[in-house]
């Protein structure tokens, strides 16, 4: 059965991201975004309640992680710019199959980030 999970690293720090806030959304036809869920990152970077999308709640469609990386390392206490140059990373994403796994990781500091589909 599908699933949808996330991990998130701290490359400036070499540690999970433990305490970033992240939201998953529904894109929808006509462009809305609708908020499917908020949640806080545990120790390990991950989600605590388990999956993003369990196997009843996966569907086909596009997608949306918002990663809140400025807040994040601002509670770290990195001295950031105002505006900062990373404050929230978007990746909008497809799921084609939602009997599939999806695993979105997120590797970033508060000047770069790269993801990819995990495994």
């Amino acid at each position: 059965m599908g699933h949808l999970s996330t991990h998130v690293l701290d490359t400036m720090h070499g540690c999970p991201a433990a305490g970033m806030q992240v939201t998953l959304q529904r894109l929808a036809d006509d462009g809305r975004a609708v908020t499917v869920k908020t949640l806080v990152l545990n120790a390990d970077g991950r989600s605590d309640g388990g999956p993003l999308l369990d196997a009843a709640a996966m569907a086909t469609g596009r997608w949306r992680l918002l990663f809140e990386v400025a807040p994040y390392f601002r509670a770290r206490g990195v001295p950031l710019p105002d505006p900062a140059f990373i404050e929230t990373v978007p990746i909008d994403f497809g799921i084609a199959d939602a009997n599939g796994h999806y695993h979105v990781p997120l590797l970033v500091s508060p000047w770069s980030y790269s993801t990819y589909r995990g495994s």
